[in-house]
């Protein structure tokens, strides 16, 4: 069932980019991972997705686009809407929410997750659509990404009940969601700091958290409460779901981690 509309945030952070100067790529999406752009293997995971409807892109530039004939040729035949982005990823998101009616379930993901699969869209978009929650974050057990990862370094969110990597996967499920998007803009400098965004929560629930009594379930209703929307997660047993790059040394692990994936798909 074809249910979601889904947007990738492919919008620029800096005009300077340490993945940038060293693949001179003209942006971080278009960074080739085993043979095919960044950006190309998200819009092939979403297109491949029985839950997706629609795939919209927030960025690049249309200069950034319109270097990549792949991408360009996508957009050109309308298999894929674009628009240009907004400052900040949250900005981006807000624009792009609010180009969908109200009752619209909305995925959104970015660029830089080269190891998302339809199989990761579909059963985040299934246990999303089934949670009765207005937001839905997609998680993934830092124990599994770690065994399986070992080399890639994770901000981890780490609760009583155990440690968690994000997933660059956020569904908002209904129109009071979408106010979660004005929430992003005040976390979303610090969003490798969990410490910071647990402050939001309250000295008491930052206490807690530091030492290690703060469970997964009493952080969302925290968080639930302080925006005043039921948020919920999915937890997704698929390492490879938590994975995205942000630096150089992300880029070398990756392009490896895919190689060989791609070795043992071919040996099989």
């Amino acid at each position: 069932m074809k249910d979601f509309a889904s947007v990738i945030l492919a919008g620029e952070r800096a005009d300077r980019d340490a993945l940038r100067d060293e693949t001179g790529v003209a942006c971080k999406a278009l960074l080739d991972i085993d043979g095919t752009p960044m950006i190309r293997r998200v819009i092939n995971a979403l297109e491949a997705s029985t839950h997706v409807a629609s795939i919209h892109l927030s960025g690049p530039t249309e200069a950034c686009v319109q270097s990549d004939a792949g991408l360009a040729g996508l957009i050109e035949r309308r298999v894929v809407d674009w628009t240009a982005s907004g400052a900040s990823p949250s900005t981006s998101a807000h624009q792009m929410l609010s180009r969908f009616p109200g009752d619209q379930p909305v995925l959104i993901t970015t660029a830089d997750h080269p190891l998302l699969t339809d199989e990761i869209v579909d059963h985040f978009c299934r246990d999303s659509a089934t949670s009765g929650c207005d937001v839905v974050i997609g998680l993934a057990p830092y124990d599994l990404v770690r065994e399986t990862y070992p080399d890639l370094k994770k901000t981890v969110l780490r609760f009583r009940d155990g440690g968690y990597c994000g997933c660059n996967l956020f569904a908002f499920m209904t129109e009071d969601g979408r106010r979660v998007a004005d929430f992003w803009k005040q976390v979303e400098q610090e969003r490798k700091k969990p410490l910071v965004v647990i402050r939001l929560l309250g000295l008491w629930a930052l206490l807690r958290y530091r030492l290690g009594w703060l469970s997964l379930d009493r952080a969302l209703a925290g968080l639930s409460r302080r925006v005043g929307v039921r948020i919920g997660v999915v937890i997704l047993p698929y390492a490879h779901a938590s994975v995205d790059v942000d630096s150089v040394s992300d880029y070398v692990l990756v392009q490896r981690y895919s190689q060989e994936a791609s070795a043992k798909h071919s040996d099989a």
